[in-house]
């Protein structure tokens, strides 16, 4: 007996995509709490525990988190968390970095940060080797305006992914095979061997059952094994169009370096996809910030090249009690002995003004009616009411790290030691650091003379 197979056809679906707060928030004046609960709209800081770790291709790994207070994490497809890490200590001033959430929103319980290891960065190191189910973080989020849609009709999307680039966008292919309604997804992912590609098995099997998502690799301009199914080249034009000739027709959201991401969207509109369709996010930062950064590593290792490490370990250490040295009783009236200076008695609250005595040395250049006075720059730089902290700063002269400029990444972040500014962040900084003195210059206006420590 011969049994034929029926041919399997699509499955029906609404029309268009929809998530899942969308259409509870706007189904009444106020939503019920369990609604609430899910509504991405704003940042919140909160704990999170780790309770799994995943290993990844491609020298990643998942972290799998969840809140301490039990609540859902409410965000979209696409977002970050803006995360200290305690890498000097508990009682040490955390290092903070923003991962996108590789996880989707519908599971909300849980979310994931997947983090790719770079053995000459601070951070990523310290999370592969000591973040393990237990470890609790600060964090704020969500934040990113790099996400799908709450609401489309349509929902045709061309995803471009290169590298460590995957992860947002994997939250957005998890998200779109996790709810109903018709979509079509085409993921076009960069890696640079046959075993980096990050979740290759779990795409290979949303690929395999769900008709909406199709996936293609390639190796860039590396040579192939003899193994090797997928494509070979850097993104080119015509290899957007081998994967969606409808590109033009689409969304398009690509994350990856800068290098890489400047292409593509050259190439975008050599295809003719219109900017406003475009949606990219630029996961290591601009050329600048990558160069001040080496710069700055740089500086800072000549530096501790001048110093012996026993210099160094006198101040971060305690003194054994058992040596039992002296320790002068310091006053407004006592000598030292060891160097028959005076101390002098200094009042803690007086005004930041008294430290800088000297900034009227610095070079002034700028005209506006604000001075904004960099103390590690050593330049005055005067600027007008209405003018943006960052963007008149870096005219000058200044180096401030930057990236997103749009109050989100927080990586611009520095300490104002006086004056005030009007600032409209949207989440890159926390409220206890805005109450410390620090703020995102790139989101700032002057609201009198400035002393911004940078």
């Amino acid at each position: 007996m011969t049994i034929t197979a029926e041919p399997i056809t699509d499955a029906q679906r609404i029309r268009g995509m929809e998530m899942p707060w969308n259409r509870v928030l706007n189904s009444t004046a106020a939503p019920a709490g369990a609604a609430q609960a899910l509504n991405p709209w704003y940042p919140q800081e909160f704990l999170a525990e780790c309770v799994e770790t995943i290993p990844e291709a491609g020298d990643m790994m998942t972290f799998v988190f969840r809140r301490v207070d039990g609540a859902p994490l409410a965000f979209r497809s696409g977002q970050y968390l803006n995360i200290d890490f305690p890498i000097y200590g508990p009682d040490e001033v955390g290092v903070s970095r923003s991962y996108s959430i590789s996880s989707a929103p519908t599971a909300p319980w849980t979310f994931d940060i997947t983090v790719k290891r770079d053995s000459h960065g601070l951070v990523s190191p310290w999370i592969h080797e000591i973040v393990r189910p237990g470890s609790v973080l600060e964090m704020l989020g969500p934040v990113g305006a790099f996400h799908l849609p709450d609401v489309d009709r349509r929902a045709r999307y061309l995803l471009l992914a290169a590298g460590a680039g995957i992860t947002p966008l994997m939250s957005m292919i998890r998200t779109v095979h996790s709810l109903p309604g018709h979509a079509e997804v085409v993921l076009l992912y960069h890696g640079a061997a046959p075993g980096s590609f990050a979740f290759s098995e779990e795409l290979g099997h949303l690929a395999a059952t769900d008709s909406r998502i199709s996936i293609y690799y390639s190796l860039g301009d590396r040579s192939s094994p003899g193994t090797w199914e997928g494509m070979v080249g850097r993104l080119t034009p015509a290899m957007i169009e081998q994967v969606a000739a409808d590109a033009n027709g689409r969304q398009v959201y690509a994350c990856g370096p800068e290098g890489y991401l400047n292409a593509a969207a050259w190439m975008l509109r050599h295809v003719g996809v219109d900017d406003s369709s475009i949606n990219m996010e630029f996961f290591s930062g601009d050329c600048q910030t990558q160069l001040e950064y080496r710069e700055e590593v740089a500086f800072a290792s000549e530096i501790a090249q001048e110093f012996p490490e026993s210099a160094t370990e006198e101040f971060s250490e305690p003194q054994p009690s058992e040596l039992e040295f002296y320790t002068a009783n310091r006053n407004a009236e006592t000598i030292l002995e060891s160097d028959g200076l005076p101390t002098e008695a200094i009042d803690i609250v007086a005004p930041v003004e008294e430290f800088y005595e000297d900034t009227t040395k610095f070079e002034t250049v700028g005209t506006g009616e604000f001075v904004m006075t960099f103390t590690q720059t050593g330049k005055n730089v005067r600027i007008n009411a209405g003018e943006q902290v960052l963007d008149v700063a870096k005219a000058a002269g200044v180096r401030i790290p930057m990236n997103c400029q749009e109050g989100m990444c927080g990586s611009c972040k520095v300490i104002k030691l006086q004056g005030e500014v009007d600032m409209n962040h949207q989440g890159g900084i926390r409220a206890r650091e805005i109450a410390a003195g620090k703020f995102l210059p790139c989101c700032s206006i002057p609201q009198s003379d400035l002393i911004i420590e940078a």
